[in-house]
């Protein structure tokens, strides 16, 4: 059985469709109040979107605003959110809308220890082996 993806009862078409203050009661609270404070960070952000959809560009949208709450008209695009070393690709579904882009590029990865270093100590160096 195929999986339905809704947010709030409304399927991702219909979300494309609605504006932004219906999109504004659907939302919590506080990505309500972080859209309506940051109100310059989205203006340009959302420039950036709307020339891209006109322009119909298959490139992903570089920013740096890890910080935005995705929009639904947002849905399908690829963004490249900086991590603070690199950007990394994030394809929006609407599963993430209400979501901040910066919770899908994260900016730590797993440390991945290797073989002991110079000056360790004698038997920590056949920790390692089995």
């Amino acid at each position: 059985m195929a999986e339905r993806v809704a947010f709030r009862g409304k399927l991702p078409s219909e979300l494309e469709k609605i504006g932004n203050e219906e999109y504004l009661r659907l939302i919590k609270s506080r990505q309500r109040r972080s859209i309506k404070r940051n109100a310059i960070v989205y203006k340009k952000l959302v420039e950036k979107v709307n020339s891209a959809k006109q322009k119909k560009l298959d490139k992903p949208i570089k920013t740096h605003a890890r910080e935005a709450v995705i929009l639904p008209s947002w849905i399908g695009l690829r963004f490249e959110v900086y991590n603070g070393k690199s950007f990394q690709p994030v394809q929006i579904t609407a599963n993430m809308l209400g979501h901040r882009l910066g919770e899908f590029a994260y900016t730590t990865k797993s440390v991945v220890h290797s073989a002991p270093g110079i000056r360790a100590t004698r038997g920590s160096k056949f920790l390692g082996e089995k």
